[in-house]
């Protein structure tokens, strides 16, 4: 599986391109048609509800979760591991596993828990899923993969979807088979990323892959796979025909895109955070953290803290000065330091150049999506 970023395709939207302002899966309805996607160690409840807070998202997803774990817990302690909220919802949990019946038990979990819906990931590239046949490893074995669909989709009543890669690799794509099999067994809604899982997350999607899904369903697809922009998500629906778009990455180290397309689709043009904005926001979360006792929140904050401020002149020494904290207390007070000296311009607003954001997500592995 490659890893790394090439250049990015910047795309152009046609005239009065945009994102559909809702759609509908199953019996539940999403506004706008913007899903959250799953991301390992980024997507928790405080993560969701922070984009809930800055506005525009249509549909939460969670981590995706291991279907054997989930299946084994008390009901206790899965209510601990998938804790969400009220002012999440409409949300959707995914799992990953390959046995049918530990699937299908885990999605009783999720259904009495209170999830709006149920998601199976066939697109984690990871080797450490993909070597126990989960995410896109099952994509060489379309027969247990209905064995699957039938046996979850047998389990619950709430809308089950699923979320795939185009195929283990070019010579291997399986997406428009794997797609009428979904819609065949019942299924409410499909979510491709437009990569094989061979490319990891290097090269570009190909949004070809998407339109061409489009054309042998008639569920709801979901197209993911290079939205950066408002611009690119406008761009995937007129070029696709998709009923949604899911962003992964870019919802990490630009939190304001759901925002953003929502104004773009409104309006045509879309508000830039300003550094007062990446102020009020990197706090946001970090109090978000702090108040709900994260485990490990000091990381959360060294990790959020470098996808956040990157573009930010002089963020560099912010980094730094996070990274090399101790304590979560130390963090606040870096950051309340290093703005409040931006902002009475005590640092040079000079552009700051060095890796994206989406090169630090792609070189951490607890931060990958299907």
């Amino acid at each position: 599986m490659r890893k790394g970023f090439d250049n990015p395709i910047q795309h152009q939207a046609p005239e009065g391109a945009c994102v559909a302002v809702r759609f509908q899966i199953g019996s539940v309805e999403i506004r706008p048609a913007t899903v959250l996607a799953p991301m390992a160690g980024v997507t928790d409840t405080v993560f969701r509800r922070f984009i809930r807070n800055l506005g525009g998202c249509g549909l939460m997803m969670t981590e995706f979760t291991s279907a054997d774990g989930l299946a084994r817990m008390r009901e206790a302690k899965a209510r601990r591991y998938l804790t969400f909220y009220g002012n999440e919802r409409p949300i959707s949990a995914q799992l990953f596993g390959s046995d049918a019946e530990t699937l299908a038990d885990a999605a009783k979990v999720v259904q009495d828990l209170g999830f709006d819906l149920v998601d199976l990931n066939l697109g984690c590239p990871s080797k450490r899923v993909v070597k126990c046949n989960g995410g896109s490893g099952l994509l060489r074995d379309l027969p247990q993969i209905k064995v699957i669909f039938e046996s979850v989709r047998k389990a619950v009543t709430i809308p089950f979807t699923v979320k795939f890669r185009a195929g283990w690799n070019e010579k291997e794509l399986v997406f428009l088979e794997l797609a009428k099999l979904a819609e065949n067994c019942g299924l409410n809604a499909v979510a491709m990323h437009a990569r094989t899982r061979e490319q990891g997350y290097s090269g570009q999607a190909n949004w070809g892959w998407i339109a061409d899904l489009k054309q042998v369903v008639k569920i709801p697809v979901i197209g993911n796979g290079d939205i950066r922009t408002p611009e690119d998500a406008a761009a995937m629906v007129a070029k696709t025909g998709c009923d949604a778009v899911m962003i992964g990455r870019s919802a990490a180290s630009n939190p304001w895109i759901f925002r953003q397309i929502e104004q773009y689709t409104a309006t045509g043009r879309y508000d830039l955070p300003t550094n007062e904005d990446r102020y009020e926001m990197i706090r946001m979360y970090f109090r978000m953290l702090i108040e709900n006792d994260t485990q490990g929140a000091e990381g959360k904050m060294k990790q959020f803290a470098s996808w956040f401020t990157h573009g930010v002149p002089g963020g560099g020494v912010l980094r730094k000065a996070v990274y090399e904290a101790k304590k979560r207390e130390t963090i606040l007070v870096a950051v309340d330091q290093f703005f409040e000296a931006l902002l009475a311009g005590k640092i040079a607003a000079a552009s700051e150049t060095g890796p994206s954001p989406n090169d630090e997500l792609e070189s951490n592995p607890a931060a990958m999506t299907g």
